[in-house]
Order: structure tokens, then C-alpha cells, then sequence
């Protein structure tokens, strides 16, 4: 199994996309059934399960095309500061804002 502490962008998405097409693979479902079913393109699913590289919606809605969407749950969940120091810049992040479009303007 990769460790995506160390992984780069392109083995983390080819591996999501191996993921994808194990699951698709063990529910017996075609390339085509599973476009069909999420909504999207064969090349998607093609593209996403030898690549890893789709758009998000589409990666989203083949995923819960094979009944994963649990799954996402947990991704990009804040993570809980263990030190006093952690949970001071945590609070410094939530706090701050994008700039104004005037600002942005100039």
C-alpha cells in the first residue's frame, strides 16, 4: 500500500485510480455500466481508474456511483491540535480572511 506521506501528486492520483477500479472490478461492474450509472463519460472512468486524473465531480460521482461516498467523509477534516501551539495557529488560520475585491483590484 503507498504511503501518501511520501508519495508524489502522480502516485497518489494513479493509486486512487487503482482503488477505484479494484472496487469497480469486485462489484462485477463494466467500465461502461459504471459511466453509465455516474453520469459520465466511458473515457472518464478509463482515464480516472489508468490515471487518476478527472475532474472532481467526476472522480465524486463515480465514487458514489460503486456506493463509496462514506468514504469521503473523512477527507480534508480539520485535524485535532496536540499541542497548545497547534491549536494557537489552527485558531490564527480559521481567523483570517481573503482579501476584498478593492483590495485585490489594485
Amino acid at each position: 500500500m503507498l504511503d501518501f506521506t511520501f508519495a508524489t501528486y502522480a502516485e497518489i492520483c494513479a493509486e486512487l485510480g487503482l482503488r477505484l477500479k479494484r472496487q469497480r472490478l469486485a462489484q462485477a461492474i463494466t467500465q461502461k455500466d459504471l459511466a453509465t450509472s455516474a453520469g459520465v463519460a466511458v473515457g472518464t472512468v478509463k482515464n480516472l481508474e489508468s490515471t487518476g486524473v478527472a475532474s472532481l465531480e467526476s472522480a465524486i460521482r463515480i465514487v458514489m456511483a460503486l456506493g463509496l461516498a462514506d468514504e469521503l467523509a473523512a477527507l480534508f477534516q480539520l485535524q485535532v491540535a496536540s499541542s497548545i501551539a497547534q491549536m494557537e495557529r489552527a485558531q490564527l488560520v480559521e481567523r483570517k480572511r481573503a482579501p476584498s475585491k478593492s483590495t485585490r483590484a489594485k
